[in-house]
């Protein structure tokens, strides 16, 4: 009887993403050549997508460790000491090409994932955050794109009862062919209970637990490595179907699992599905595992070996249990209506054994699987265009004429615009502990049990790492601690998720190692660790690659509750001031692209000691109670910060009247320029004085700029030593129905 595996030819392995050097290294590790079911083994877990192959050699510089590191990278999710017994778990994932071919499920499944991740090392979750680009909203696949996505998120979120509690989303024309999906999720675990993915102890069974396995999400791994084409949508049958009820049950499932002392280990069958969770957990013990797919659930017959070790399938786990415990462990399982059965047993022979029907179908060494896949420290060059991109001759540019319609026309760009269209869909509120809602510079839940909470932003300013790759990185970590410092939160871990081009071109590994040199530097002066993330090579189409978009996750610890710190104005009366120094700063500004079409020149040069000095003052002064407001000046600069003072609270505007030194800068640069460690405060008139000297005395710059209150919000710029002063003076109401209200007009008019 003649065998119905198909030959491997080098035409089949090609459709694998396997170069002819990775298959002869796989021959030799097998000592003969590779069955289908191995070959493709090989393929998922030898992917960019899990092996890392291009970058793992530059992300061993990433800072990772600190007093507080309960578990770093190599894990689900990182975790990191809150006091208490306590500890944050939190990590940042992308779905970017599924969100691309199949928006609603690509964005779902990207929830699902990341969820999985953190309540697999035993924490539950309680706020998830997104980070989004997009093209611009008028290119009709752009807004389908957005509506998909968006009510993806929501709808896998609000199922689960996790509150989605912030984010950002910015567009730019660039990501018109590859959308970023970027999601964060935090949990709450106690440090002793901290559960990781290792199938140690030989004889102990392994459980496979959750839904059934089907045919969907096959090659996910592969095709998230893999650039696109104008044929890519054709790859919909790789992208997983979510369902968030029975997640909910399978969350339910493992805390009640790793209540009891039952678990040995523990891991979510992610991307490369049964493979990489075998695998993985065998790997880290330095132990094998027979597995027999005999068992496996499955919602379709005639599952092969292949598919079934391939599926990407969602809301599936695989649990290593202590022998003699299978019986509670299913009885937990079928309680929360999960399929479970036993598939497996730890070995101490190092190998992945596959069976079906009585039949060894794939014999593999788990190390040689998940972790002796290629690495390749690849070339790297600045692109030819890199000069003409920062070289801007600004002296070119006509300064700023009208101030009215250059402040409206930024706070309706979408990108500086409100998101409220977005969040309004999300149930930010589920679980009652969230403090700040969307909309301020950081999302701050409470820590329940504690007077503490923690804050959470995700930041990354795509342009600027476009600009300098390696100074974008240090923007990023400097405003995203920034974000916290003004929310009264002291940065204490943070996860990234890299999103950059195809790695096998020099240009885009160039722009990839610089901008990890720019996080190892900041990440280490602010003593801030890195302790999980993700990369995501191959974000471009036809060539066209998008901007590198090293994004960062990072989690501010507030000890006491009651000092927490929003962005908007709170009070009639109370003094405007500035903090740090107004530079001509408008390369790579929202100002240049918006008004002047251009996204070229220097992104603002960056003091980490100013940084830092600005951090340590702002903190002791929010925790003395001392600040009415705090909010950071970024996109759109001072103006723009400003106006979102004054309209930004979810609950009331405030006017405000400001009055500005032109000095020997450009009106647009003091108004529009995008200079760093600056913060706008609002304090009791009372206590200006007082914080003014305070912050001289600290090393940093500092003004009363204005007074809070009025209906209207007036800027008068002062004469200046080569250029006129101007005025800016609009309605409150007008500059908030200008900027909430934008993305859902250009939404509802298309």
């Amino acid at each position: 009887m003649k065998s119905s595996e198909p030959i491997i030819t080098k035409d089949l392995i090609a459709q694998h993403n396997l170069t002819d050097d990775e298959y002869k290294k796989i021959v030799e590790i097998l000592g003969r050549e590779p069955n289908i079911t191995e070959l493709g083994m090989f393929s998922v877990m030898w992917s960019e997508h899990c092996s890392y192959k291009s970058s793992r050699v530059h992300l061993k510089k990433l800072p990772t460790t600190g007093p507080r590191v309960v578990q770093g990278p190599g894990e689900n999710a990182g975790a990191v000491d809150i006091g208490d017994g306590l500890c944050a778990v939190f990590k940042m994932e992308s779905h970017n090409h599924p969100s691309f071919i199949e928006p609603y499920q690509g964005a779902a499944t990207g929830v699902g994932g990341i969820l999985r991740d953190i309540f697999t090392m035993g924490a539950r979750p309680i706020a998830l955050l997104d980070s989004l680009r997009f093209g611009g909203l008028d290119i009709a696949k752009n807004r389908h794109l957005m509506k998909g996505v968006v009510a993806g998120i929501a709808a896998y979120g609000n199922c689960m009862g996790v509150a989605t509690v912030g984010g950002e989303i910015v567009f730019n024309d660039i990501y018109s062919q590859n959308p970023l999906v970027n999601v964060f999720c935090l949990g709450i675990a106690h440090k002793d209970k901290i559960f990781l993915g290792t199938a140690a102890g030989v004889g102990n069974p392994v459980i496979y637990f959750g839904s059934k396995t089907g045919r969907d999400g096959i090659h996910g791994a592969t095709m998230a490595s893999d650039s696109f084409d104008d044929q890519s949508e054709q790859k919909r049958p790789t992208v997983q179907v979510g369902d968030p009820f029975t997640e909910k049950l399978l969350l339910e499932a493992c805390l009640e699992l790793m209540s009891g002392d039952l678990l040995v280990g523990i891991q979510d069958m992610g991307a490369a599905g049964l493979t990489s969770s075998s695998c993985e957990m065998a790997s880290r013990a330095g132990n094998g595992i027979d597995l027999d797919l005999t068992d496996v659930p499955r919602r379709e017959p005639g599952m092969t070996p292949y598919e079934l070790m391939l599926s990407e399938s969602q809301e599936r786990m695989l649990m290593v249990a202590q022998a003699g415990k299978e019986d509670e462990c299913i009885r937990i399982c079928k309680k929360w209506d999960l399929d479970v059965a036993v598939v497996g047993r730890v070995t101490g022979d190092g190998i992945l054994r596959v069976r079906d029907q009585g039949k060894v179908v794939a014999e593999i060494p788990a190390k040689s699987l998940a972790d002796d896949g290629p690495r390749y420290e690849r070339p790297y060059s600045p692109p030819g265009y890199q000069d003409m991109l920062t070289n801007l001759n600004y002296d070119a540019l006509p300064d700023v004429k009208d101030a009215n319609a250059a402040l409206l026309s930024l706070l309706e760009s979408p990108t500086i615009a409100s998101k409220r269209w977005v969040y309004e869909q999300y149930d930010h509120m589920v679980r009652t502990n969230t403090m700040v809602r969307p909309g301020s510079d950081a999302a701050v839940v409470r820590i329940k049990g504690t007077n503490k909470a923690l804050a959470m932003t995700v930041d990354c300013n795509s342009r600027y790492c476009l600009l300098h790759p390696y100074e974008g990185a240090r923007l990023a970590v400097a405003e995203a601690a920034r974000n916290l410092v003004c929310s009264g939160a002291e940065p204490i871990g943070l996860t990234d998720c890299l999103n950059f081009g195809n790695p096998e071109r020099p240009d885009i590994m160039w722009q990839f190692v610089l901008a990890i040199e720019g996080l190892k530097d900041a990440c280490e002066f602010f003593t801030i660790p890195i302790v999980s993330g993700n990369v995501s090579f191959y974000n471009e189409t036809n060539g066209l690659s998008i901007y590198p978009t090293p994004m960062l996750g990072m989690v501010g610890l507030i000890d006491s509750a009651d000092r927490t710190m929003t962005q908007w104005f709170k009070q009639d009366g109370d003094a405007i001031l500035l903090l740090g120094k107004t530079k001509e700063d408008l390369g790579g500004s929202e100002y240049l692209k918006v008004l002047h079409h251009r996204e070229q020149g220097s992104p603002p040069l960056l003091s980490l000691e100013s940084e830092k000095a600005l951090h340590d003052f702002l903190l002791k002064v929010i925790r003395e109670g001392v600040v009415q407001s705090a909010h950071d000046c970024s996109d759109g600069g001072l103006s723009v910060a400003l106006a979102e003072c004054c309209i930004s609270a979810p609950d009331s505007r405030r006017g405000a009247v400001v009055q500005l030194p032109l000095d020997a800068l450009r009106r647009d640069a003091l108004l529009f320029g995008e200079s760093q460690s600056r913060v706008v405060l609002s304090v009791k008139p009372e206590m200006a004085d007082e914080v003014l000297n305070r912050a001289w005395d600290s090393g940093i710059p500092a003004m009363k700029i204005g007074t809070v209150g009025g209906d209207r919000f007036v800027i008068d710029v002062e004469k200046g030593q080569w250029s006129e002063g101007c005025r800016i003076d609009l309605p409150v109401d007008q500059l908030y129905d200008r900027w909430a209200f934008s993305i859902e007009r250009t939404l509802n008019q298309a």
